[in-house]
């Protein structure tokens, strides 16, 4: 395993551990700091067709469902989509709840604004995983053909 290959199973296992913590907590009521806002940005992307208790429980498998992905290195493309689909729908409570993502003004992230802002980090780990293992595959067929 070169160090490449090292690197990346690293960041992939690290994701998956943070999916997989987020994941889990949503499973116990009060111990997600982002549970009302997870459940309110969900019923207002559904039109209320989820909400609620039913919406976090929803979450919660699917976070936790990546986070087992990542971390045993399973499906990567489709768990690294699924994830970049995630990660960008939460930043919708900036279009839907901008009395909680700014303070005075919009050059100012209140602390749940701060909370979000920080899944850029993610994204880009993200998108580097997707590079790389689209990467590693044309490696692959490359060197069968040569």
């Amino acid at each position: 395993m070169n160090q490449k290959s090292t690197t990346f199973k690293s960041l992939s296992i690290t994701i998956g551990i943070v999916y997989f913590a987020f994941g889990v907590l949503k499973f116990f009521p009060s111990l997600s700091p982002a549970e009302d806002l997870a459940e309110r940005t969900i019923n207002n992307l559904t039109f209320g067709l989820l909400s609620g208790k039913f919406a976090l429980i929803s979450l919660a498998i699917m976070e936790t469902i990546i986070g087992v992905a990542f971390i045993f290195q399973i499906k990567k493309k489709v768990v690294i989509q699924l994830a970049l689909f995630h990660m960008i729908c939460t930043f919708l409570p900036f279009i839907f709840f901008p009395e909680l993502t700014f303070n005075t003004s919009l050059t100012s992230f209140s602390i749940v604004g701060q909370y979000i802002v920080k899944n850029v980090i993610i994204i880009s780990v993200l998108l580097n995983l997707k590079l790389a293992y689209n990467n590693i595959n044309t490696d692959l067929v490359l060197e069968k053909t040569e």
